[in-house]
């Protein structure tokens, strides 16, 4: 679907992350739209953009006429729309001060996904640390595998996502700890959207890639000082990426 735009404004999201409206069922339909609406204006659009014109809301959501223009009259409600004389309806710039729903939510998600990657610095450096230590040799050659496999499939123009999390995953286990093994699973759940969305950023895939490799040769070495300096460097590298995207 492509948008109508007042004035260029670069892409703002990758085909595999853009927001795909759905058919709505009939109950309370004007509210699904709406909330389909606002998450369409939330990743992709900034003020000044128009939304779809309402005949291909219609069209593509598979709702009735009036379904889309009461979403429209209550995100308007809202702050988030304005519509405009022969133009369209437009996302708003919020008014400084003034309650605005969607800039609240995304300032809550993005001190979600901060204050967790915040935990994930607290936690895997010193895993990297006592993996270090503690790695067997079948630990050590799970995690060239895992490398092999991840660099693969980047050559190949997939992002690894994959591989990513089981890098991460097999250095949790080789710190021979269950109880944080059980946090560090919970941790990469969580954190799965934010992973996707920056192994999609140009270049990503790559770094994260040389990242493993720097920690996985400090874990080779048994150099757990090495291992704990390249995860953290790793993980800052991974928090700029995600952090800006947001």
């Amino acid at each position: 679907m492509k948008w109508s735009v007042i004035r260029p404004i670069p892409m703002l999201a990758t085909e595999s992350e853009r927001v795909e409206f759905k058919a709505l069922p009939r109950n309370k339909v004007y509210q699904q739209v709406a909330k389909q609406l606002e998450q369409r204006i939330a990743e992709e659009l900034k003020p000044g953009d128009l939304i779809p014109p309402e005949r291909e809301l219609v069209r593509t959501l598979g709702v009735s006429r009036s379904s889309v223009r009461d979403a429209i009259r209550t995100l308007e409600l809202m702050g988030l729309l304005e519509p405009r004389q022969g133009i369209g309806t437009v996302v708003c710039n919020p008014t400084p001060g003034a309650a605005n729903p969607l800039a609240t939510a995304l300032l809550a998600k993005k001190k979600m996904v901060a204050d967790l990657l915040d935990v994930r610095g607290m936690i895997e450096p010193p895993l990297a640390a006592r993996a270090a230590l503690k790695a067997s040799r079948d630990a050590i050659a799970d995690m060239d595998d895992i490398l092999s496999r991840q660099e693969a499939k980047i050559r190949a123009g997939d992002l690894g996502i994959e591989e990513d999390s089981q890098f991460h995953y097999a250095i949790a286990l080789a710190s021979d700890n269950a109880a944080v093994l059980k946090v560090v699973d919970v941790l990469m759940d969580l954190l799965l959207e934010t992973r996707e969305r920056s192994l999609q950023v140009e270049g990503r895939q790559e770094k994260s890639l040389a990242g493993h490799h720097r920690i996985l040769s400090a874990l080779k070495l048994g150099d757990a000082a090495a291992a704990e300096s390249a995860m953290r460097r790793h993980l800052q590298e991974i928090e700029n990426v995600v952090l800006k995207k947001l």
